[in-house]
């Protein structure tokens, strides 16, 4: 074969060869290569047989690494000071769900505020589907924290015990000695400290810093019910980060599982530029004279990973965007003089066009509903009255009669002060002078601050008044003169013959 045919030969081959790359590449979103298909049907933390495989991801280090460092010092140092953090003097976020008492930025949230609550609950929701289809899990990777405590907390300890991910599988195969028992020992033990200080925290939120002091300063006998809950506390943080790790993530968590449905093309998250990085060539056996990509395959972005994944493969359920693997592969790119950024933070559709959309129809849709419901709710927040009441009818009671001519209903009335300061309160008929409500006891109603109250009630009203069988009543509430909140109820009568 003439030997100008055969170059046109050898060109036109690599040509069409790289024009199948390119096609069979662009194609596929999770992985590149059919025979590569199988890790679709297991997580990398289990096998075959269902046993567990136990993760050594390898010491991070790197730029973004660092940028987590930070996060995580900052975000750590809010969780641990918030209990202590006053607002007026009240918690900045106490979530008693035992007394039914919730707290959120200094204001009080009582169980008849279960609207705003849901409310505000729903609103969130809303926001992490926004923040998931524009961002992926970011959240996860840099806020969460279980990925924060486990990652940038107790993994530093382990680093620290008994060194990077080689050096922790030899020491798990030795012989149990001096040395292995030491480091074992150390490194539980700390793990169990740190346990007990989470668990300190978390209770905190839940029934006051206070109340935590009086548990801690206190025998068990007398606080018997937190001390069993500070136990288990404990024993959860503790299984959770020294054995159960990654599982909580990919197991468990159900954020993992639903950003299956939110995660679209243009979704931002760590993806591999297969376009760029396929395909894969050892280094030594790089042929220059071949259409090599810059993945060299040394598998340090799956080494990285602390949940075992191989981000080659595309976007998974497991990949928490902690982007170790960016930094590991940043690592390579440099020492073999290529550009960074081989995997990096971008989206699919921005890698296989070159265009970033980040400000979709979807994510315009959302954000459009989330500034609905954050207006509707501050609205709600703003309008909020500082007592609650509830006027319900002594149950199995109708009316009575009484010398004077008048017919009295007899009422259970709850008051909920959702201030902090003690108000006394003053009741009166609103639609109807010649009505007059008597209180059983003393007629002064003082509620404590932050605290309900319940009492009941007469309300009578002469007979001349009543003209049906069922009236209504609007009642005001007053406090210092002033009208807080008004309520509608029902007042029972006998209904007047007709002559």
């Amino acid at each position: 074969m003439p030997k100008l045919l055969r170059e046109s030969f050898t060109k036109k081959r690599a040509s069409i060869q790289k024009q199948a790359n390119r096609k069979l590449l662009s194609n596929t979103m999770e992985n590149h290569y059919e025979f590569e298909e199988e890790y679709r049907d297991t997580i990398a933390t289990v096998d075959e047989s269902g046993k567990r495989i136990w993760i050594y991801p390898k010491k991070p280090k790197g730029r973004y690494h660092n940028y987590r460092i930070l996060v995580t010092v900052v975000l750590l140092g809010l969780l641990f000071s918030g209990p202590f953090i006053k607002i007026g003097g009240h918690p900045l976020l106490l979530l008693n769900i035992f007394e039914r008492k919730f707290v959120i930025l200094g204001q009080a949230f009582w169980p008849q505020d279960f609207f705003l609550l849901a409310l505000l609950a729903v609103t969130f929701f809303v926001f992490i589907i926004l923040f998931t289809v524009a961002f992926g899990r970011v959240w996860c990777g840099w806020a969460c924290p279980q990925t924060l405590f486990m990652e940038m907390v107790f993994r530093k300890i382990e680093y620290w015990i008994e060194g990077d991910a080689n050096q922790q599988r030899k020491l798990n195969a030795a012989p149990w000695n001096f040395k292995k028992i030491w480091k074992k020992s150390l490194k539980q033990f700390i793990f169990l400290a740190i346990s007990i200080l989470i668990s300190h925290t978390v209770m905190a939120y839940l029934i006051g810093i206070e109340e935590v002091k009086v548990i801690v300063s206190q025998p068990p006998t007398e606080h018997m019910s937190g001390f069993i809950g500070l136990m288990a506390f404990t024993g959860v943080f503790y299984w959770v980060f020294a054995y159960f790790r990654e599982q909580a993530c990919t197991a468990v968590c159900p954020y993992g599982r639903l950003q299956g449905v939110l995660i679209v093309k243009d979704t931002m998250a760590v993806m591999y530029d297969w376009l760029r990085g396929e395909p894969r060539t050892k280094l030594k056996k790089a042929d220059p004279k071949q259409d090599a990509g810059d993945c060299i395959d040394c598998n340090l972005c799956v080494h990285a990973c602390p949940t075992g994944i191989d981000i080659r493969n595309g976007t998974q359920l497991e990949c928490v965007n902690c982007t170790a693997c960016m930094d590991a592969c940043d690592e390579v790119m440099t020492k073999i003089n290529k550009p960074e950024g081989l995997i990096r933070l971008s989206s699919h559709t921005a890698i296989e066009t070159g265009q970033k959309k980040l400000f979709t129809p979807r994510v315009a849709g959302y954000s459009v509903v989330l500034i609905a419901m954050i207006s509707f709710l501050s609205f709600m927040l703003i309008s909020r009255s500082d007592v609650e009441i509830t006027v319900l009818k002594v149950p199995g009671t109708l009316y009575q009669k009484t010398d004077d001519g008048q017919i009295s209903n007899l009422y259970n009335i709850q008051f909920v002060n959702k201030t902090y300061e003690d108000m006394e309160l003053e009741l009166r008929v609103m639609n109807n002078p010649k009505a007059v409500i008597s209180r059983v006891g003393t007629q002064r109603i003082i509620i404590p601050a932050n605290d309900k109250y319940e009492g009941v009630f007469f309300i009578n009203m002469p007979m001349g008044e009543i003209n049906k069988t069922k009236t209504t009543i609007i009642i005001g509430v007053f406090g210092a003169g002033e009208l807080i909140e008004e309520i509608d109820t029902k007042f029972l009568g006998p209904v007047k013959m007709k002559s």
